[in-house]
């Protein structure tokens, strides 16, 4: 005859509840100054503002015209910014109004914005208006992209606000110079994207 000898159970523990660290809340937190502040030399350390030392004319050429375009970029940007334009909408309805039919990727490439960027720019511009597209006449899968006339409304008021931007550009500068910058910007371009 076979017993079956019955084991007790194991016997569990209750677990303890997690022990809650006390916070400050509703009361004025006590920071502890980090070691940086408290070495007064490392304290003052600022990055040197833009036309000082490598941020000027003692900075490489590179970093000096990123630079040059993002101060730029920003002061479009908030030029364009009541209107409800961004600089690569600005950018692309240029390009459109300069060469109507484009296509999605020939706008990438000249307004120096991605495939992805300029779809969604497209999608944005069309379901306001200002641009319509038609199949291209011989690849039915391409699609061409002009300006509507709501387009060269938007694009008339944009120009406005760029061309202060352009004057704040050229300020101090003497026509002769204006054409250097311009042949020596156009031609970095060229060249570089020729080298690789």
């Amino acid at each position: 005859m076979n017993r079956t000898i019955a084991t007790p159970a194991k016997s569990r523990a209750p677990r303890k509840a997690p022990k809650r660290r006390k916070t400050n809340r509703g009361k004025n937190p006590v920071r502890r100054p980090k070691k940086i502040a408290q070495n007064p030399a490392l304290a003052g350390v600022r990055p040197p503002p833009p036309g000082q030392r490598k941020r000027g004319e003692n900075g490489y050429l590179a970093y000096l015209l990123r630079q040059a375009q993002a101060a730029t970029r920003l002061t479009l940007e908030r030029a364009l910014a009541d209107l409800g334009v961004t600089p690569p909408q600005f950018a692309v309805l240029t390009m459109l109004k300069a060469d109507p039919g484009l296509s999605g990727a020939d706008l990438a490439r000249v307004a120096l914005l991605t495939p992805q960027t300029v779809g969604v720019i497209i999608r944005n511009l069309e379901r306001e208006g200002a641009i319509r597209k038609k199949p291209h006449p011989v690849h039915g899968r391409v699609l061409q992209w002009t300006l509507t006339r709501r387009g060269e409304t938007l694009l008339g008021k944009c120009r406005a606000r760029g061309k202060a931007v352009e004057r704040r550009l050229q300020a101090g500068l003497a026509p002769k110079a204006q054409a250097t910058i311009r042949r020596w910007l156009s031609k970095i371009a060229a060249e570089l994207q020729q080298g690789g």
